[in-house]
C-alpha cells in the first residue's frame, strides 16, 4: 500500500462502501503498520492505548468509554440510574433487567402483574450480542434461567404499523466532539421491516421472530424478505421516504424529528461523563480547544409506538456499512462522505501540528508565557499584578478556544451536507435542560471525580462571546497600567492610584462572581 500525508489506516476487513467513501475524498490507504495516517478506521473498539499515542492531527473512528451505552446491559445499568434521578426526562426506555443480578427484581414485578390479574410479554436478549443472534420472547417468566447472563426486556406490544408490519428506524448519529459535547443527526436512514403481518402476541405466536423481530440480519432469511428497489416497496426503505408518508399522513413530522433528536442528546448524555472523562484520561495535558482526535458514527435502533413515541432499542458502536440493496449503499455512502467532510482532515493538519509542536517546544525552552510564582513576602501590590496576570492568561486562552470554535462552527455550517446539529441546540431553553441533564449526569456518575469537571462547566466565561472576553481583556489591561503607573520604575504606585486599581479588581471579580451566581439560579 502506499503511504500518503493525507492517508487512512484501516483493517482490511473495512466494507467496499468505506474504501470508496475515501477514494471519493482523495485519501490513500496506507500501509496497515504506518501510524502516522490521518485517518485510522477501526471496525472494533479501539484500546485507550492507541488513543494515547496518536498525533494531534490524526483522527480515529471511535472514542474510549462508549461502552456504556452501546452494550446492551450497560446501556441498561445506565439508564436505570438516570431514570431514578430524572424519571419525566427518561421515559423513553422499556423497562428493563439485568440477569443474573436482577432476577429477583424481575421475579416480584412479574409477582405483582399477576397479583392485578395482568399478563405482559417479554424479550429476552444476550447482554453484548448483536445481529438478532440469541434473541427470544417469553411470557411464562418462571421457565427463566436465574444464573444466566442476559437482558430481559419489556416488549413493546402496540406498535406504530406500516401496511400492517412491525418496522424499526436504523437513525445515523455522528460525535465529532466530546470536549465540548457535539452531536449531529443524519436526515436519512433505514426502515427495516418485519417479514410477516404483525399481530400482537400469544402463546400461540412467539417462536415466529419474522414478525416480532425488525432485525435486517433475521428477516432477510425468510421467502417474504422484499428486495423491491423502488422507494415505496421492500422490507428495507429510506427514512426520508418514512418521513414523506408521515407528511402525507397528516403526522406532525417537526415533532417526531424533534422527539427522535431529543432521545438520542439524552442518550449520549449519559455517556458524555464516562467518554469524557476516559478522553481526558487517554489525552492528558492537551492545550484547550484542541480538536478531538476521535468521533464516532452511531447507529441508533428506534422503534416506534401507535402514538408514535420513540422507543430506545439498542446503539450499535461499529455500524455495518455493507451493502447488499442500493439503498444500503446510497443511505450508508451519504452519511459517511457526509461525515468525513465535516470532520475537515486535510493533508496540512500533519504540517501544521509538527509546527505548533515545536513552537511549543520553544516556548517552554526560553520560558515565555510562564508566570512567576509568589513567594510568602510578596506585597499586596505584586499579589495584585500576578491576580491579573493569572485573569489574563485565563482570558486569553477562552478567547483562542472561542475564536477556534467559532472557526469551526463555520466550516460546519458550509459542509453541514445531509447532517444536522442537535447538540448545541440553537434553542436556548433547550439547552438549557440539556445542560441541566448534564450536570445531574456528572453527579450520578462521577460523584466525588466530577467536582472539577462541574466547575469547568459552570465558569461563567464559557458562555461569553469573544467581544466580552475583549471587554474583559482590555479592562485587565487598564488595571495592570494603573498598578504600574505612568512610569518605568518599578516600585509599587501611589497610594491613592492602588485604591483605585483595587476597586477596579474588585468590580471584575464582582462581574464574576454575578455571572456565576446568575448561571447557578438559572441550574436550580
Amino acid at each position: 500500500m502506499s503511504h500518503s500525508i493525507n492517508g487512512i489506516q484501516s483493517n482490511e476487513s473495512v466494507s467496499l462502501t468505506v474504501r470508496i467513501v475515501i477514494n471519493e475524498m482523495d485519501f490513500i490507504k496506507t500501509r496497515d503498520d504506518d501510524e502516522t495516517a490521518n485517518l485510522i478506521w477501526n471496525d472494533s473498539a479501539v484500546q485507550h492505548e492507541k488513543i494515547a499515542e496518536l498525533r494531534n492531527y490524526q483522527r480515529i473512528n471511535h472514542f474510549p468509554g462508549m461502552g456504556e451505552i452501546c452494550r446492551k446491559d450497560c446501556l441498561a445499568r445506565n439508564m436505570a440510574k438516570m431514570i431514578k434521578c430524572q424519571p419525566q426526562e427518561y421515559s423513553f426506555i422499556p423497562k428493563t433487567w439485568i440477569f443474573p443480578a436482577e432476577y429477583t427484581q424481575f421475579q416480584n414485578y412479574v409477582k405483582e402483574l399477576r397479583r392485578k390479574r395482568k399478563q405482559k410479554t417479554f424479550i429476552v436478549k444476550p447482554a453484548n450480542g448483536a445481529m438478532g443472534h440469541g434473541i427470544s420472547l417469553i411470557r411464562n417468566c418462571e421457565k427463566l434461567p436465574a444464573q444466566e447472563h442476559f437482558i430481559v426486556q419489556e416488549y413493546l406490544d402496540k406498535p406504530f404499523l406500516m401496511e400492517g408490519y412491525k418496522f424499526d428506524l436504523r437513525i445515523y448519529i455522528l460525535v465529532t466532539s466530546c470536549d465540548p459535547l457535539r452531536i449531529f443527526l443524519y436526515n436519512d436512514g433505514l426502515v427495516r421491516m418485519g417479514t410477516e403481518k404483525y399481530h400482537a402476541p400469544s402463546e400461540a405466536n412467539l417462536s415466529q421472530l419474522y414478525m416480532h423481530l425488525t432485525n435486517y440480519s433475521v428477516n432477510k432469511h425468510n421467502e417474504n424478505f422484499e428486495r423491491d428497489e423502488t422507494v415505496d416497496k421492500g422490507s428495507k426503505r429510506s427514512i426520508s421516504w418514512f418521513t414523506e408518508f408521515l407528511r402525507t399522513n397528516d403526522y406532525d413530522v417537526a415533532k417526531f424529528w424533534g422527539d427522535v433528536s431529543e432521545l438520542v442528546v439524552k442518550t449520549l448524555i449519559v455517556a458524555e461523563p464516562h467518554v469524557l472523562h476516559a478522553y481526558r484520561m487517554c489525552r492528558p495535558g492537551q492545550p484547550p480547544g484542541s480538536d478531538s482526535v476521535c468521533f464516532e458514527v452511531l447507529g441508533f435502533d428506534i422503534i416506534l409506538d401507535r402514538k408514535l413515541k420513540p422507543w430506545l432499542l439498542e446503539i450499535n458502536r461499529a455500524p455495518s456499512f455493507g451493502t447488499d440493496q442500493k439503498i444500503d449503499y446510497d443511505v450508508k455512502k451519504g452519511v459517511l462522505l457526509n461525515a468525513l467532510k465535516l470532520l475537515n482532515i486535510r493533508a496540512s493538519d500533519k504540517k501544521r501540528n509538527l509546527a505548533q509542536q515545536k513552537a511549543e517546544a520553544q516556548r517552554r525552552l526560553y520560558g515565555h508565557g510562564s508566570m512567576k510564582k509568589l513567594s510568602a513576602a510578596s506585597s499586596d501590590w505584586e499579589k495584585q499584578r500576578h491576580t491579573l496576570e493569572r485573569r489574563r492568561e485565563e482570558l486569553k486562552e477562552r478567547l483562542a478556544q472561542v475564536r477556534k470554535q467559532i472557526s469551526r462552527e463555520e466550516h460546519e455550517k458550509q459542509h453541514l451536507g445531509n447532517y444536522r446539529r442537535i447538540y448545541p441546540p440553537d434553542d436556548k431553553l433547550l439547552l438549557e435542560k440539556y445542560e441541566s441533564l448534564l450536570s445531574a449526569a456528572f453527579q450520578t456518575f462521577l460523584a466525588g471525580r466530577a467536582a472539577s469537571l462541574q466547575k469547568e462547566m459552570n465558569n461563567p466565561l464559557k458562555r461569553m462571546k469573544e467581544e466580552d472576553i475583549l471587554d474583559l481583556l482590555e479592562q485587565c489591561e487598564l488595571d495592570d497600567e494603573k498598578l504600574m503607573g505612568k512610569s518605568s520604575r518599578q516600585r509599587g504606585p501611589k497610594v491613592g492610584e492602588r485604591e483605585k486599581t483595587h476597586n477596579h479588581l474588585v468590580k471584575l471579580n464582582r462581574r464574576v462572581c454575578e455571572s456565576q451566581k446568575r448561571g447557578a439560579r438559572q441550574r436550580d
